[in-house]
């Protein structure tokens, strides 16, 4: 699955080939069909691994340090998906491509939805933490705003359009301003 986001990350989705995959791997074509089925199953499977890693490198804390307040905690969560980290630059990527692919793909479309509304309901519940009298609905909404932005965001400065302490600064003005909103 590492091999599947590098790849991806690298080349697109329009540009995976399950025998360059295969290499990267390090294993063979025929074991990459005999897990997978086809094309449609790898990009699945990468989609859930990439959602996956972003959940542990975004949630994951020192078991020795203290816990954060869940103001803390909402900011760092979505802060730690613009880090410049190999891991964070290759899973920002990859799941941009699954995104543009979607467009054009329906089954891509619904796993990625599915992916994307795991996403904005647990920002929703951060977000929750620290506005308790909040609506769901408003919640829903500001978490929405929020994932987008970050999307956005994680885009612009993939690609140099924007540098990187910029974004961080940008998204923590937002959830300033959503929690703000929130508070009514």
């Amino acid at each position: 699955m590492e091999a599947a986001a590098r790849v991806i990350a690298r080349r697109g989705v329009r540009g995976l080939r399950v025998e360059e995959l295969a290499a990267e791997a390090g294993v063979s074509t025929a074991l990459i069909y005999y897990h997978f089925k086809d094309r449609t199953g790898i990009l699945r499977a990468t989609l859930e691994f990439i959602s996956d890693r972003a959940e542990r490198y975004t949630t994951e804390r020192d078991p020795g340090a203290e816990p954060l307040d869940p103001r803390s905690e909402l900011e760092q969560s979505l802060l730690l998906e613009l880090q410049d980290t190999p891991t964070v630059r290759e899973n920002s990527t990859a799941w941009g491509e699954l995104r543009a692919s979607a467009v054009f793909d329906p089954d891509l479309r619904e796993e990625l939805a599915r992916a994307t509304l795991i996403w904005v309901q647990e920002v929703a519940e951060l977000l929750g933490q620290v506005r308790p009298m909040a609506t769901a609905t408003a919640l829903a909404a500001a978490a929405e705003r929020l994932t987008a932005l970050l999307e956005g965001l994680s885009v612009r400065w993939l690609s140099g359009g924007l540098p990187l302490e910029h974004a961080r600064e940008l998204m923590a003005g937002a959830v300033d301003a959503e929690l703000a909103r929130l508070r009514g």
